[in-house]
Protein backbone atom coordinates (compact mmCIF):
# COMPACT_ATOMS: atom_id res chain seq x y z
CA UNK A 1 0.00 0.00 0.00
CA UNK A 2 1.31 3.35 -1.49
CA UNK A 3 1.31 6.38 0.76
CA UNK A 4 0.38 8.29 -2.89
CA UNK A 5 -2.87 6.62 -3.08
CA UNK A 6 -4.18 7.34 0.54
CA UNK A 7 -6.78 10.16 0.86
CA UNK A 8 -6.26 12.75 3.97
CA UNK A 9 -9.87 12.91 4.15
CA UNK A 10 -9.95 8.82 4.79
CA UNK A 11 -7.28 9.14 7.45
CA UNK A 12 -9.18 11.60 9.27
CA UNK A 13 -12.12 9.60 9.31
CA UNK A 14 -10.34 6.41 10.78
CA UNK A 15 -8.79 8.58 13.40
CA UNK A 16 -12.03 9.42 14.23
CA UNK A 17 -14.02 6.35 14.15
CA UNK A 18 -14.79 4.90 17.45
CA UNK A 19 -16.87 1.98 16.57
CA UNK A 20 -15.26 -0.84 13.31
CA UNK A 21 -11.86 1.19 13.39
CA UNK A 22 -9.99 -1.65 12.96
CA UNK A 23 -11.85 -3.54 10.51
CA UNK A 24 -12.16 -0.02 8.43
CA UNK A 25 -8.25 -0.38 8.60
CA UNK A 26 -8.17 -3.82 6.98
CA UNK A 27 -10.97 -2.78 4.47
CA UNK A 28 -8.91 -0.04 3.30
CA UNK A 29 -5.60 -2.34 3.04
CA UNK A 30 -7.35 -4.95 0.99
CA UNK A 31 -9.06 -2.30 -1.17
CA UNK A 32 -6.05 -0.30 -1.84
CA UNK A 33 -4.06 -3.25 -2.99
CA UNK A 34 -7.02 -3.51 -5.46
CA UNK A 35 -5.38 -0.41 -7.24
CA UNK A 36 -8.33 2.12 -6.92
CA UNK A 37 -8.40 5.51 -6.04
CA UNK A 38 -9.42 6.43 -2.90
CA UNK A 39 -11.84 8.87 -2.30
CA UNK A 40 -14.25 10.63 0.64
CA UNK A 41 -17.71 11.00 -0.67
CA UNK A 42 -21.13 10.66 1.72
CA UNK A 43 -18.61 10.55 4.50
CA UNK A 44 -17.24 7.50 3.90
CA UNK A 45 -14.29 5.81 2.06
CA UNK A 46 -15.08 5.60 -1.42
CA UNK A 47 -12.96 3.80 -3.91
CA UNK A 48 -13.23 4.99 -7.71
CA UNK A 49 -12.05 3.30 -10.79
CA UNK A 50 -11.26 6.12 -13.66
CA UNK A 51 -14.02 8.44 -11.76
CA UNK A 52 -16.40 5.46 -11.18
CA UNK A 53 -17.60 4.47 -7.94
CA UNK A 54 -16.76 1.05 -7.15
CA UNK A 55 -16.93 0.15 -3.76
CA UNK A 56 -17.55 2.03 -0.57
CA UNK A 57 -16.76 1.33 3.50
CA UNK A 58 -19.46 1.73 5.84
CA UNK A 59 -20.38 0.93 9.31
CA UNK A 60 -23.72 0.58 11.12
CA UNK A 61 -24.83 -0.02 14.97
CA UNK A 62 -24.50 -3.84 14.05
CA UNK A 63 -22.01 -4.16 11.30
CA UNK A 64 -19.53 -2.62 8.73
CA UNK A 65 -19.82 -3.32 5.33
CA UNK A 66 -18.07 -3.08 2.09
CA UNK A 67 -20.86 -1.80 -0.33
CA UNK A 68 -20.67 -2.50 -4.23
CA UNK A 69 -22.08 0.35 -6.25
CA UNK A 70 -23.02 -1.87 -8.74
CA UNK A 71 -23.12 -4.87 -6.75
CA UNK A 72 -26.45 -6.62 -8.46
CA UNK A 73 -24.25 -7.10 -11.28
CA UNK A 74 -21.96 -9.19 -9.61
CA UNK A 75 -22.03 -13.31 -10.31
CA UNK A 76 -21.74 -13.41 -6.18
CA UNK A 77 -20.27 -16.57 -6.70
CA UNK A 78 -19.91 -16.96 -2.54
CA UNK A 79 -23.50 -16.36 -2.23
CA UNK A 80 -22.38 -12.93 0.22
CA UNK A 81 -24.06 -10.07 -1.14
CA UNK A 82 -26.96 -8.38 0.28
CA UNK A 83 -29.40 -6.51 -1.10
CA UNK A 84 -29.63 -3.61 2.16
CA UNK A 85 -33.23 -3.02 1.77
CA UNK A 86 -36.50 -3.80 -1.07
CA UNK A 87 -35.80 -0.72 -2.77
CA UNK A 88 -31.99 -0.55 -3.25
CA UNK A 89 -32.04 -1.35 -6.95
CA UNK A 90 -28.07 -1.68 -7.68
CA UNK A 91 -25.93 -1.96 -4.34
CA UNK A 92 -25.12 -4.63 -2.49
CA UNK A 93 -23.39 -5.07 0.26
CA UNK A 94 -20.96 -7.88 2.06
CA UNK A 95 -20.94 -7.27 5.87
CA UNK A 96 -18.80 -8.00 8.83
CA UNK A 97 -18.88 -8.07 12.40
CA UNK A 98 -15.42 -8.33 13.22
CA UNK A 99 -11.53 -7.93 12.02
CA UNK A 100 -11.15 -11.76 11.31
CA UNK A 101 -14.02 -12.13 8.97
CA UNK A 102 -12.20 -9.88 7.14
CA UNK A 103 -9.16 -11.51 7.29
CA UNK A 104 -10.09 -14.49 6.53
CA UNK A 105 -12.08 -13.49 3.54
CA UNK A 106 -9.29 -11.59 2.21
CA UNK A 107 -8.98 -13.13 -1.26
CA UNK A 108 -13.05 -13.50 -1.86
CA UNK A 109 -13.09 -9.58 -1.09
CA UNK A 110 -9.99 -9.11 -3.65
CA UNK A 111 -11.78 -11.16 -6.00
CA UNK A 112 -15.40 -9.08 -6.03
CA UNK A 113 -13.28 -5.99 -6.15
CA UNK A 114 -11.67 -7.30 -9.30
CA UNK A 115 -15.02 -8.17 -10.78
CA UNK A 116 -16.95 -5.23 -10.04
CA UNK A 117 -13.90 -3.05 -11.98
CA UNK A 118 -13.97 -5.55 -14.90
CA UNK A 119 -18.23 -5.00 -14.66
CA UNK A 120 -17.32 -1.25 -14.67
CA UNK A 121 -14.83 -1.70 -17.79
CA UNK A 122 -17.28 -3.26 -19.52
CA UNK A 123 -19.71 -0.72 -19.59
CA UNK A 124 -22.16 -2.41 -17.79
CA UNK A 125 -25.26 -0.26 -16.51
CA UNK A 126 -27.89 -1.61 -13.18
CA UNK A 127 -31.35 -1.45 -15.67
CA UNK A 128 -33.29 -0.01 -12.67
CA UNK A 129 -37.19 -0.03 -12.33
CA UNK A 130 -39.31 2.49 -14.26
CA UNK A 131 -41.55 5.20 -11.58
CA UNK A 132 -44.02 3.21 -13.47
CA UNK A 133 -43.26 -0.17 -12.44
CA UNK A 134 -44.15 1.99 -8.64
CA UNK A 135 -48.22 2.07 -7.70
CA UNK A 136 -49.10 5.34 -6.94
CA UNK A 137 -51.12 5.37 -3.57
CA UNK A 138 -54.53 5.96 -3.47
CA UNK A 139 -53.96 9.11 -1.55
CA UNK A 140 -51.69 10.46 -3.79
CA UNK A 141 -53.79 9.75 -6.95
CA UNK A 142 -57.01 11.48 -5.00
CA UNK A 143 -55.32 14.67 -4.42
CA UNK A 144 -53.58 14.53 -8.27
CA UNK A 145 -57.68 14.07 -9.41
CA UNK A 146 -58.20 17.01 -7.13
CA UNK A 147 -55.10 19.20 -8.07
CA UNK A 148 -54.78 18.75 -11.55
CA UNK A 149 -51.52 21.03 -10.75
CA UNK A 150 -50.02 18.71 -8.44
CA UNK A 151 -50.11 15.55 -10.90
CA UNK A 152 -48.39 18.19 -13.38
CA UNK A 153 -45.91 19.04 -10.88
CA UNK A 154 -45.05 15.92 -9.63
CA UNK A 155 -44.76 14.06 -13.31
CA UNK A 156 -42.10 17.36 -13.88
CA UNK A 157 -39.93 15.90 -11.14
CA UNK A 158 -36.87 14.20 -11.97
CA UNK A 159 -37.51 10.02 -11.93
CA UNK A 160 -35.41 9.66 -8.55
CA UNK A 161 -37.38 12.77 -6.60
CA UNK A 162 -41.10 10.77 -7.82
CA UNK A 163 -39.72 7.31 -6.65
CA UNK A 164 -38.53 8.63 -3.35
CA UNK A 165 -42.11 10.51 -2.48
CA UNK A 166 -44.17 7.25 -3.69
CA UNK A 167 -42.03 4.81 -1.47
CA UNK A 168 -42.30 7.36 1.35
CA UNK A 169 -45.91 7.96 0.95
CA UNK A 170 -46.76 4.37 0.39
CA UNK A 171 -44.67 3.47 3.75
CA UNK A 172 -47.54 3.99 6.34
CA UNK A 173 -50.06 1.30 7.27
CA UNK A 174 -53.19 3.35 7.99
CA UNK A 175 -54.57 5.86 4.74
CA UNK A 176 -54.46 8.33 7.54
CA UNK A 177 -51.33 8.42 7.78
CA UNK A 178 -50.11 8.20 4.08
CA UNK A 179 -52.64 11.32 3.30
CA UNK A 180 -51.03 13.50 5.85
CA UNK A 181 -48.12 12.47 4.42
CA UNK A 182 -49.00 13.75 0.73
CA UNK A 183 -50.64 16.83 2.23
CA UNK A 184 -47.49 17.78 4.04
CA UNK A 185 -45.20 17.69 0.75
CA UNK A 186 -47.87 19.14 -1.30
CA UNK A 187 -46.01 22.45 -1.33
CA UNK A 188 -42.98 20.75 -1.67
CA UNK A 189 -44.06 19.34 -5.29
CA UNK A 190 -45.43 21.95 -6.74
CA UNK A 191 -42.31 24.04 -5.69
CA UNK A 192 -40.38 21.56 -7.96
CA UNK A 193 -38.28 20.05 -4.83
CA UNK A 194 -37.47 16.35 -4.20
CA UNK A 195 -38.47 14.83 -0.68
CA UNK A 196 -35.45 15.61 0.89
CA UNK A 197 -34.42 19.52 -0.75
Amino acid sequence: MTKSKMNPKVDEFLSKAKKWKEEYEKLRKIVLDCELTEEFKWMHPCYTFTNKNIVLIHGFKGYCALLFHKGALLKDAHGILIQQTENVQAARQIRFTNVQEIVNMETILKDYIYEAIEVEKAGLEVNFKKNTEYIIPEELQNKFNEIPGLKTAFESLTPGRQRAYILHFSQPKQSKTRESRVEKYMQQILSGKGLND
